[in-house]
């Protein structure tokens, strides 16, 4: 088991080395059976809510632990009167992703990561966690944070065309689109302020192998817009990287693909299908709500900088 056993020096530790404080104990560590296994039941029981840390670390199981960065994961689990009561994950270099947390939880978890010595880019949670989180990290590390991007998570009620359906037809990508799948993941990336972490051609791979990519393709068979979905887990199925490129857009492709993979979600058994949107673009989030998506919850991701604004990284 690879777990790591320094502690925060202002709380008490038990036998494990593992700090617990008045809003519990949390367990932190590297070893993701160990990890799953603590916290997979908590995870399962809000899937909608925890859609992220559900896929990840499926994706991280199945395709290996290097899928999301050269960094080794880390984990973590508070546990409070032998109950899970949160849980955390970070891939470097990727920003922490906390389940809702009590300022009180928020700042045990921010004390804790600190004596550690983590080095944090920043965090994504629900609204409420991730403003109390930074408020903590900068408190007990002195970095400096900047609200990155508002998101809100979707779930798909009764799905419905978006509006006139393009001339066209969709198509699962396959091996012969695999440079247009990577020039466009990358767009993508660069186009909602992620930029370009992994390699395309690899994060090419798991959608060719799952068929996990749609194209919408124009009668010349032309593709001008794709949507992808995350591996069903916990019977939810997340949409992930709808794009279109530039000079196709405002054409209803984009809805079409989604409306496609959303259906497709749902005749293959999916319970719940959800997606995230970031708010700043009203755009994408009228159409998701003409197909059928309805809120569930906002979630903030910030960035934190060290000393005169430069990012922190491990």
């Amino acid at each position: 088991m690879d777990t790591d056993t320094d502690t925060d020096t202002d709380t008490d530790t038990d036998t494990e080395g593992n700090a617990r404080t008045d809003t519990g104990r949390w367990y932190v560590t590297r070893d993701l059976d160990d990890f799953l296994t603590r916290a997979g039941v908590f995870l399962r029981s809000r899937p909608a809510l925890h859609t992220v840390p559900l896929t990840v670390t499926e994706n991280l199981r199945t395709r290996g632990r290097s899928v999301y960065g050269e960094g080794p994961p880390e984990f973590g689990v508070l546990e409070r009167g032998g109950e899970v009561r949160a849980a955390f994950f970070r891939t470097p270099p990727h920003w922490l992703n906390v389940t809702a947390l009590t300022p009180g939880e928020a700042d045990a978890l921010a004390a804790r990561l600190a004596a550690l010595g983590r080095n944090l880019p920043g965090v994504n949670a629900e609204c409420g966690t991730a403003g109390a989180f930074t408020e903590a990290w900068q408190r007990h590390t002195g970095a400096t944070a900047a609200l990155r991007q508002h998101q809100r998570l979707y779930r798909l009620g009764t799905l419905a065309a978006p509006g006139p359906v393009p001339p066209g037809r969709p198509r699962v990508a396959v091996e012969s689109d695999r440079e247009r799948l990577g020039r466009w993941h990358d767009e993508f990336s660069e186009a909602v302020g992620l930029g370009t972490v992994r390699d395309s051609a690899e994060w090419a791979d798991a959608p060719i192998d799952s068929g996990g990519i749609t194209f919408w393709e124009t009668p010349d068979g032309t593709p001008v817009a794709m949507a992808g979905t995350s591996p069903r887990v916990a019977g939810q199925v997340r949409v992930t990287t709808v794009y279109t490129p530039p000079h196709f857009r405002g054409r209803g492709y984009a809805g079409a693909a989604t409306a496609e993979v959303s259906r497709a979600a749902l005749a293959a058994g999916a319970d719940e299908v959800l997606l995230f949107t970031d708010l700043a673009n009203p755009t994408s989030n009228g159409l998701y709500q003409r197909i059928g998506y309805r809120p569930v919850a906002d979630f903030e991701v910030y960035d934190f900088m060290q000393g005169e604004g430069g990012r922190d990284a491990e």
